[in-house]
């Protein structure tokens, strides 16, 4: 596995790579949910509310898209994905290094509660526990977590 990854703005020509990896990497979480029927809305959510109100900062390994986060004005972290080939590598934690350098006071984020992968991968890497809400798209109980430095 390569650990070579380059980390760059995001461009409009990622979408397409950018949907499909959000696509397949949360398919793999929630195996029940139909993620392929909701590519229409991410397509949507992802132009109208992430593309123009966040900094999207993606990680490329081999020529391909390998990951992305984004981190808004406020410091919220809505997203972070990295494809499954990557799972385990530094290419997650050189993501949210990359969104606490564009949001140096501090990063808040929702985390699905029964997703303690993700859990324990923010709290290694300085997030801590600030609260329990329900995610409103989803009806899932969610964890605010937050860090700061």
């Amino acid at each position: 596995m390569t650990t070579n990854f380059i980390l760059r703005p995001y461009h409009a020509a990622d979408e397409d790579a950018a949907i499909a990896l959000w696509q397949e990497t949360w398919q793999l979480a929630y195996p029940a949910i139909d993620f392929a029927a909701r590519a229409a809305w991410w397509r949507e959510r992802w132009r109208n509310e992430l593309v123009p109100k966040a900094e999207v900062i993606v990680g490329e390994a081999e020529g391909a898209l390998a990951g992305f986060v984004t981190i808004d004005a406020t410091g919220y972290l809505d997203q972070l994905v990295v494809s499954p080939r990557y799972w385990g590598s530094p290419l997650a934690t050189q993501l949210v290094d990359a969104a606490k350098e564009r949001s140096p006071g501090g990063i808040t984020l929702l985390v699905n509660k029964d997703n303690a992968r993700a859990i324990s991968f923010y709290k290694r890497c300085g997030f801590v526990e600030a609260g329990e809400d329900v995610n409103l798209t989803s009806g899932r109980p969610v964890l605010r977590m937050a860090w700061t430095p």
